[in-house]
Order: structure tokens, then C-alpha cells, then sequence
């Protein structure tokens, strides 16, 4: 196998890399299998589009009377409150009743059609460079704990419920400035900067934009960029279980979020 610290071949037995020092390089066996899974099936950026996607579509036909109650431009196909809220969104509400899993749940969750077309082309466009320089489950790392870490500022600084994935791309934004920093490409730096403070600004300009939740994933995206700095070496075991993990705890989120919002609809 390849040591996820310097990239040298060692074997799979190996306690200790020969080469590198690293512990458990291995990471009891697993790690060429957890390596090929991510590197070869897992494609976290289809998965972030498609789930963005899917999900948009299940708000309109949880809540389709809410399609008919729309503002123009931004209120197109607008999902209704109760259907966001049985998917995970998340909010001061979400917050007081302890479902702290909504500030993963809600970055996938999109509050109109230019809203989630808008996201998703940023994703597009960031998602692949961050993998490239990153790796995919560094990069699916950061998109998460940024968008957490958006939606916890948010949550703290305003009672409005809010969704969608702007925390997630303020954090994309974040890692590659920080990529840019440390390699010295200050053309790079230069041209997330100027992405950052555009979007910050046009978010001022207009009353539905949550910029708590862009700041709060910026800093978020750049504090991991930041802990993730040596992006020389393959992932380890670890860091690809951590992007497992995530995953896995989005996914249970929204069943959590699904049966308690229905229970409590059922009850009333």
C-alpha cells in the first residue's frame, strides 16, 4: 500500500511506516480499501449536487400547495416552511428544541428555484478545485464544518430559520484562499478573495440573504483549510472516515428531522 504520510510504498503489516514515522499507517488493513472507496466510488461533489437536487424536488411534493405562493424573482417554486422543517432545517426553533443535527441537514435544503441554481453553479465551479488540491474527503470535510459552522453563528445571532449550502461555498472559498496563501500563488489568493468579498457584499443588498451564515462558513471553511494544511500527502484512513462520519450524520439527520417534525404534526 501507499502511506497516506509521504506517499512511499509500505507494507500492509507495517506498525509503522519506515519511512515517515506515521503510526498504524495501515489503519488495521483497511486503509487501501477506504483509499479506493473514495478515491474510485465516492464522487462527494455528485453527491452534494444530487442531494441538493432531490431534496428540492421532496420540499415541493411534501408541501405542494406552497408552489402556488410565490414572489417574484426569488419566491419561484418556493418550498413551504413545514416541508423544509420535516427535512432539517435548521433555525433559532430547530435550535431551542435540541436538534443540532439541522446545521448539517440544512445545507442541502434550498428555499427556491434561483436559490438552489445559484448554489449548485458554485459548487460546480469550487467543489472540483477544492478536491483537486485537497483531496475529495478533505474537500467534503470542509464543505460540511463550514456549513455547520455558518448555520451555529447563524443560529446564535438571529431567530430567522434559515437553509442552503452559501456557508458550504464560503468555506470553499475560504480553503482556497488559504491554498493560495500557503503556495505562494497569488493570483489564486487574489481571485477567491475577490469571489469573498463580492458575495459578501451583494448579500447586504438584499433582506433574505443570511451573510451570519456566510461569515460563520468562511471562518469555518478556513479554520479546517487551515488544520488540513499538508496537502502533499494522500488522505489518511482517518480523514476519510471523518468525511464518512459526516455523511453519515447528515443522512441520519434527516430521518430525525423527518419523524419529529411528523410527530409533532400528528399530535397536534
Amino acid at each position: 500500500m501507499i502511506c497516506p504520510g509521504c506517499g512511499k510504498l509500505i507494507g500492509v503489516s507495517e506498525e509503522k511506516c519506515p519511512f515517515c514515522g506515521a503510526w498504524n499507517p495501515s489503519f488495521y488493513g483497511y486503509a487501501p480499501a477506504l483509499q479506493k472507496l473514495v478515491g474510485q466510488r465516492l464522487d462527494f461533489i455528485q453527491i452534494i449536487v444530487f442531494a441538493c437536487i432531490g431534496l428540492y424536488v421532496a420540499a415541493l411534493v411534501l408541501q405542494p400547495e406552497a408552489i402556488f405562493q410565490f414572489s417574484f424573482p426569488f419566491g419561484i417554486l418556493q418550498p413551504g416552511q413545514r416541508a423544509l422543517f420535516q427535512l432539517g432545517m435548521t433555525g433559532r426553533l430547530a435550535w431551542e428544541q435540541g436538534w443540532w443535527w439541522t446545521v448539517f441537514t440544512a445545507i442541502y435544503l434550498h428555499g427556491g428555484l434561483l436559490h438552489i441554481l445559484f448554489n449548485v453553479l458554485w459548487i460546480r465551479d469550487l467543489a472540483p478545485e477544492v478536491s483537486r488540491v485537497y483531496g475529495p474527503a478533505r474537500g467534503f470535510v470542509i464543505f460540511s464544518l463550514a456549513g455547520a459552522a455558518g448555520f451555529v453563528l447563524s443560529n446564535l445571532m438571529s431567530t430567522a430559520p434559515t437553509v442552503g449550502a452559501s456557508g458550504s461555498i464560503f468555506g470553499l472559498l475560504a480553503a482556497l484562499i488559504v491554498y493560495g496563501r500557503r503556495t505562494g500563488e497569488t493570483h489564486v489568493t487574489a481571485r477567491y478573495w475577490q469571489f469573498a468579498l463580492m458575495m459578501f457584499a451583494f448579500g447586504f443588498f438584499m433582506s433574505s440573504v443570511n451573510n451570519w451564515a456566510h461569515a460563520g462558513g468562511f471562518a469555518g471553511g478556513w479554520i479546517v483549510a487551515t488544520v488540513l494544511r499538508d496537502t502533499t500527502r494522500r488522505e489518511s484512513p482517518l480523514e476519510i472516515l471523518v468525511a464518512l462520519g459526516l455523511l453519515g450524520v447528515t443522512l441520519v439527520g434527516f430521518v430525525l428531522s423527518m419523524v419529529k417534525v411528523t410527530g409533532i404534526l400528528l399530535s397536534r
